[in-house]
């Protein structure tokens, strides 16, 4: 009865994750100044991808990321020049939010640094520059200018968000 219990629990929290997830991407898609012309945006929905690891684990917090980027072409405006471009920019970039749970808090002088928030947005910045120059044809610092302002805005506002998140909900890590 308890594991059954506790299954169901579970869905409901993927489920409200990924719903949550939907509502800030479309409320981010009609902020004119959130967004990048060619895509890329100043990603608050990221936020809860973080939180949905962080709190339920790292298979779950996959999960959560499948089922978004399965319900994210509703809200948001897919920018993609082939498959693997696709699975590349969307896929595995978010994919590794979904990750973020392996990867350790530390405190420092009793602040948490989570440093889930700077390692998932790193590697999804290096995928972004790397598409930016294989699959759109950009040069090495074309791809950086283009890419790095949001992706270091989407950094600072997670850094901002989810300590407070996690705390305010007492969060327990997964």
């Amino acid at each position: 009865m308890k594991d059954s219990r506790k299954a169901v629990l579970t869905l409901v929290q993927i489920a409200l994750y990924a719903a949550l997830f939907i509502v800030l991407d479309f409320i981010s898609s009609l902020i004119p100044f959130l967004q990048m012309p060619q895509g890329g945006s100043i990603g608050i929905s990221v936020i809860v991808l973080i939180v949905a690891s962080y709190h339920l684990g790292w298979k779950q917090g996959w999960i959560v990321v499948a089922v978004a980027l399965v319900l994210m072409p509703m809200t948001s405006v897919i920018y993609s020049v082939n498959l693997l471009d696709y699975i590349l920019e969307y896929v595995v970039a978010f994919g590794v939010y979904g990750l973020s749970s392996w990867f350790p808090t530390f405190n420092v002088r009793k602040i948490p640094i989570h440093t889930c928030i700077y390692v998932s947005n790193f590697l999804r910045f290096l995928i972004h520059w790397f598409a930016g120059v294989y699959f759109w044809g950009l040069n090495w610092e074309g791809s950086l200018a283009y890419n790095a302002p949001y992706m270091v805005a989407t950094t600072l506002v997670c850094a901002l968000v989810v300590p407070i998140l996690i705390q305010r909900l007492a969060l327990k890590r997964a």
